[in-house]
């Protein structure tokens, strides 16, 4: 194992409870992190597999964008162009349904073996057939388990040919591309780890098979996830030879880390920490508008939360000015609608505020002038935790009685997924950048049965729309932008007025950097935080 292979000095610097007791024990730092490592504390208990093709966690979006390669990525520096990434370029039939794409020449996996096309054909393949929750984002194409090898396949060693089932926009088609569910796979070598064909979706839970600037090296979950400097990839080369990532949860925690040089990054600073490391002469912050939306949503299986009133009147309960202005001070801004600012069709309305008369009115037309009890499922850390508590006091104007059930991700996610939850508070960033990452999982749900494999968020709540789920098909088909951008807006419009979704705010996310790095940069999205470019 790599951890085993360090010096004295780095096996206690990836020691949790080694580091923990030398902060609060107030023995000196160290001079400083490895000169060839960067060290991140980060929160990354929502980490459940590694595989691409299941993965669907922020955290693994991050880590899968830094150590697998896609056909195209997102250009970072401006998120409306795509650019190259293993294709070299690509084309688009004339009746919109058929994308042939060439590969860069020369091509290898981290493990020496030579990427084909044949390899993106195969990692199209196992995305359908292991049908796990990010499949959807290729399945709307018109793929299916026994098409797919038609639809998604190599014709020579270097050239992909990818065939939708109707003209969708050429902006949409490509913005999924550079999805982690699009990420290509080894295939010789995922091949020899095949259990009850199972695409080695079993071992892929734990292991690598990529060919990304940086390779994944060590997971221990809730502990510590280690990527290395992939020599094989077709691009420049890494800096640095490693990358580790430290699960520590607390802002505070973080920010004695960073201050004392235990760690080169913290990715989790509270705005009070925030004030405090800024007045560090060895530290800055950098900072970037993300795609990703903050909200707390009401599980339609629950015969209270089901009532439009009760929706409505939720949203009336919650305090969002104080939220913007003591939990959120400089990592968000209060934003009530699906798509964040920066995708087309963004709509900046924000009709609730806290107004406990309306939602009692509402609750009474509901038949519950007496409130009721509800739960939340809360993942432990900020700033969800403490919006969670000020959501439990507004609630609580209004007579209902909000039960906070703190967890781990990896526990308030499963429960989330099996639409086993209440009330479920957490973030969603989008998987690619265009509208639809958005409108598909907050207004589509094509089959609200617990067996359907649609799983977005419109799912996990049991919210059965029809009707917008056409619609949001259909924008799909709009080749028109200003067109389409106003259909997103429409169906945005609806959202606030019926949804179970109370959208709370669009994230900033902000890192406190110690001043010797160079090149660390976050992306619009939570896939294109890069760690691949830093140096020291």
């Amino acid at each position: 194992m790599l951890i085993n292979q360090l010096n004295a000095k780095f096996r206690l610097l990836v020691g949790s409870a080694a580091l923990s007791a030398l902060v609060i024990s107030g023995v000196p730092a160290w001079a400083g992190t490895p000169a060839d490592t960067l060290v991140e504390a980060f929160a990354i208990d929502d980490v459940i597999t590694l595989d691409p093709g299941e993965a669907f966690e922020l955290t693994m979006g991050e880590i899968n964008g830094n150590t697998y390669d896609k056909l195209v990525r997102l250009d970072i520096n401006d998120p409306s162009k795509i650019i190259p990434d293993v294709a070299e370029s690509w084309t688009v039939s004339d009746d919109g349904l058929t994308y042939t794409f060439k590969l860069k020449p020369g091509l290898k996996f981290a493990s020496g073996n030579p990427l084909t096309a044949d390899d993106v054909a195969y990692s199209f393949e196992r995305a359908i057939k292991i049908d796990k929750s990010p499949a959807f984002i290729l399945t709307q194409f018109g793929l299916k388990p026994d098409n797919v090898t038609e639809k998604a396949k190599a014709t020579d060693p270097n050239t992909f040919v990818f065939t939708v089932d109707q003209p969708y926009a050429p902006s949409f088609v490509l913005n999924c591309l550079t999805s982690t569910v699009a990420s290509v796979v080894d295939k010789k070598l995922v091949s020899q780890h095949v259990v009850d064909n199972d695409y080695g979706n079993a071992w892929m839970k734990t292991n690598y098979a990529g060919s990304g600037p940086m390779k994944i090296r060590d997971w221990r979950a809730n502990e510590i996830l280690v990527l290395e400097r992939n020599d094989n990839y077709y691009g420049t080369k890494a800096p640095l030879n490693r990358v580790i990532y430290r699960h520590v949860k607390e802002s505070a925690t973080q920010r004695l880390l960073l201050e004392k040089g235990d760690i080169d990054v913290a990715r989790n600073l509270e705005p009070n920490d925030l004030e405090q490391v800024v007045k560090n002469s060895d530290i800055k912050t950098t900072s970037a508008a993300k795609g990703t939306i903050y909200y707390f949503s009401l599980n339609q299986k629950n015969a209270n939360l089901a009532k439009p009133e009760v929706r409505e009147a939720l949203k009336y309960l919650v305090d969002y000015d104080a939220i913007g202005e003591k939990l959120i001070k400089g990592i968000g801004e209060i934003h009530q609608t699906f798509l964040p600012k920066g995708i087309l069709g963004e709509l900046d309305e924000k009709p609730y505020s806290l107004n406990v008369a309306k939602a009692k009115e509402l609750l009474a037309k509901a038949g519950l002038k007496d409130g009721f009890s509800v739960t939340m499922d809360v993942r432990n850390g900020q700033p969800v935790t403490g919006i969670a508590e000020s959501v439990q006091q507004t609630f609580a104007q209004g007579g209902v009685k909000l039960e906070i059930i703190p967890g781990d991700g990896k526990q308030t996610l499963t429960k989330y997924r099996a639409r086993t939850h209440d009330i479920y508070i957490g973030q969603w960033g989008v998987d690619y950048w265009d509208p639809n990452s958005n409108a598909e999982t907050f207004t589509s749900n094509p089959d609200n049965a617990d067996t359907g494999t649609n799983k977005t968020l419109a799912w996990r709540n049991a919210w059965d729309v029809p009707d917008l789920t056409k619609e949001t098909k259909s924008a799909l088909l709009e080749r028109d932008t200003a067109k389409r951008a106003q259909t997103y807006q429409d169906l945005q419009k609806k959202v606030l007025a019926t949804s179970p979704f109370v959208l709370l705010f669009q994230q900033t996310e902000v890192a406190g950097i110690r001043s010797n790095l160079k090149g660390f940069k976050l992306g619009p999205s939570f896939d294109t935080n890069y760690v691949f470019t830093v140096s020291k």
